[in-house]
């Protein structure tokens, strides 16, 4: 139920976990060093779970050569994103930063950037009607939630 809020939440600002991240962030990300391919494999890492360099090449919107894709994933696990295992003769990439944990990160920068810390104001907006574009099935459904 938590998930599923701060899922409607982040698509209610039309933004990644990764993208909210990137503006405030946590460790490499919070200093904001993540170019926007970047965050975009990480995305897709934590759809899929993990992911080979051809895996994450399939994924991405417009994608870079195979190269580029590996030099992107090398990238992130030198910035401490991702690592990896070998299976068989591929590299397999796993987030090393839980979901759970940029979840929270990224709902807290959210909070803090936009809403002056404070939960209560990211709730009041979303529940008003005249500012916002949802519908009164969407703003009863998260009244429900909030009870």
């Amino acid at each position: 139920m938590v998930k599923s809020f701060m899922l409607k939440i982040l698509h209610f600002f039309n933004c990644s976990i990764f993208s909210i991240l990137y503006y405030r962030g946590m460790n490499r990300l919070e200093k904001g060093q993540m170019s926007r391919r970047e965050r975009q494999i990480m995305d897709i890492i934590y759809r899929l779970g993990q992911a080979s360099a051809k895996d994450v090449q399939e994924n991405l919107p417009d994608p870079p050569s195979y190269s580029a894709v590996r030099a992107l994933l090398v990238t992130l696990e030198n910035k401490g994103m991702v690592k990896h295992a070998k299976e068989s003769r591929r590299y397999i990439y796993k987030p090393a930063i839980t979901e759970k944990k940029a979840r929270k990160s990224a709902l807290k920068n959210l909070i803090s950037t936009f809403f002056e810390g404070k939960p209560e104001n990211l709730v009041a907006a979303l529940l008003d009607e005249k500012d916002q574009n949802l519908s009164k099935d969407q703003i009863d459904e998260i009244r429900n939630m909030v009870k």
